[in-house]
């Protein structure tokens, strides 16, 4: 199936349930996104800095480019005056540096705190307990150029879909739960960033607001 095609079939599955599409297009060459673009796509997930700059650089403007690989604290300013959304935010170290980059921008920096749910010591991410605390926290409120806007989560690798299920309600028990209990100017729960290709329709089901779906749109992985 073209790339075309392979965009339409996403967005009538997810339409039923409001949910937003990122193609994942780490590795692609821009002349793939540009065949996803030509027929409406806008949003957009890169993992590597560099790439994500020069893509920028080179495409349409009206591009939103999310964040979606794990991001160093030093390669913040390469992308801060530009990204549309940061996904896997997994320390406070990382967030005061896209605060501090963002002020220096003159602009706020919507944000994704990941959560690690997986059954994987490889995936990063904040504890719940430690969520909490963080987002309970002076230390916390006082960021006032970032907004964190929900939370992300990558769901253990395997065929066990009830792991996964399990998985996905616990994170979204945690989002009802932050959402109701803990108020700051800089935090606005909107967006729960849940669910890949072998897991999207799960993930739509557990009440996932974006999707981050790559393979399935253009082909297998380019390795650099």
């Amino acid at each position: 199936m073209s790339i075309e095609n392979n965009i339409n079939k996403y967005r009538d599955i997810l339409k039923p349930y409001g949910t937003q599409l990122i193609a994942v297009s780490k590795t692609k060459p821009n002349e793939d996104l540009l065949q996803a673009y030509n027929v409406g796509q806008r949003a957009f997930g890169e993992n590597k800095v560099q790439e994500l700059t020069e893509k920028s650089e080179s495409l349409p403007k009206d591009i939103e480019w999310h964040m979606i690989g794990h991001l160093q604290r030093n390669k913040v300013k390469y992308i801060a005056p530009f990204i549309h959304l940061i996904h896997a935010v997994d320390s406070d170290r990382l967030l005061k540096e896209i605060d501090k980059q963002a002020a220096k921008n003159e602009r706020t920096i919507p944000c994704l705190l990941q959560v690690h749910i997986a059954k994987e010591e490889s995936k990063f991410g904040f504890s719940e307990e430690e969520l909490l605390d963080f987002l309970k926290s002076d230390e916390f409120k006082s960021l006032s150029n970032i907004e964190v806007t929900g939370l992300m989560a990558m769901a253990t690798n395997t065929d066990d879909m009830e792991r996964v299920k399990k998985e996905f309600e616990g994170l979204k028990h945690l989002f009802e739960q932050i959402k109701n209990e803990i108020k700051s100017d800089n935090l606005k729960m909107e967006e729960l960033s849940i669910g890949m290709t072998n897991d999207c329709q799960l993930a739509c089901e557990t009440g996932s607001t974006m999707v981050r779906i790559g393979s399935a749109i253009f082909g297998g992985r380019n390795y650099n």
